[in-house]
């Protein structure tokens, strides 16, 4: 799996905006949906970043591993634009090695203060080198510390072995800068489909459906 797109952005949701007293949310109009899908999950990002909530970029997602058992958990979206929603990780790790098996996986963003929420499913791309490597720098020194200490995932008999890793880390690059390591990185989840949902207090739920194709976006209303 590799990443061809080598001006692929990525995003740092880092600080939350100043919440503006009164905010309304934008509703989506779903009789008259718009075009782009695109553009609306950038829209309710942004609206979810209004709130104070923690981590308004915090999605599940749902792999599968080599014997077929399905696997969920959450992480933080990094990047987004047409070509998909990035997020980093070790890739030797649990999900890792269940994209490098099947890779394909279902995202989901549910913020319960808005009663929204948006589900995304597609192929699943690793990002290029340059671009794990210009998110990893960015990151705090202790968290790239223990990007070389963790084998994430794995069983750990005390936790004073990891604390020992930690230690052997600092040590190993003092004075130094932490390099990413080789087994991480990022990936990108295609959009190949996507839903929003909006809800409704009589569970009279709002449901709408994207699906790619070659000739663009097929968009339909889904039963609550």
């Amino acid at each position: 799996m590799s990443d061809s797109m080598e001006d692929f952005p990525f995003i740092r949701f880092e600080k939350q905006p100043t919440v503006e007293l009164g905010f309304q949310p934008v509703v989506m109009d779903f009789e008259h949906p718009p075009k782009d899908p695109v553009v609306e999950i950038l829209r309710w990002l942004n609206e979810a970043f209004q709130l104070p909530i923690p981590n308004p970029n915090a999605m599940s997602i749902a792999t599968v591993n080599a014997d077929g058992t399905p696997s969920l958990r959450v992480v933080l979206l990094r990047g987004f634009d047409e070509h998909g929603a990035v997020f980093f990780t070790n890739r030797l790790s649990r999900k890792g090695l269940a994209l490098s098996h099947s890779p394909q996986a279902a995202l989901l963003f549910h913020w319960d203060h808005l009663d929204r929420q948006i589900r995304i499913e597609g192929k699943v791309t690793a990002t290029s080198d340059a671009h794990s490597d210009a998110y990893f720098f960015g990151r705090p020194r202790m968290n790239r510390i223990g990007a070389w200490a963790s084998d994430q995932s794995q069983p750990l008999a005390d936790r004073a072995i990891f604390e020992k890793r930690i230690r052997e880390v600092e040590n190993r690059f003092e004075g130094k800068e932490v390099p990413r390591p080789p087994h991480w990185g990022g990936y990108r989840v295609a959009l190949e489909s996507i839903e929003f949902w909006q809800g409704d207090m009589n569970r009279l739920h709002e449901r709408i459906v994207y699906r790619k194709s070659s000739a663009g976006w097929n968009i339909g209303r889904l039963f609550p």
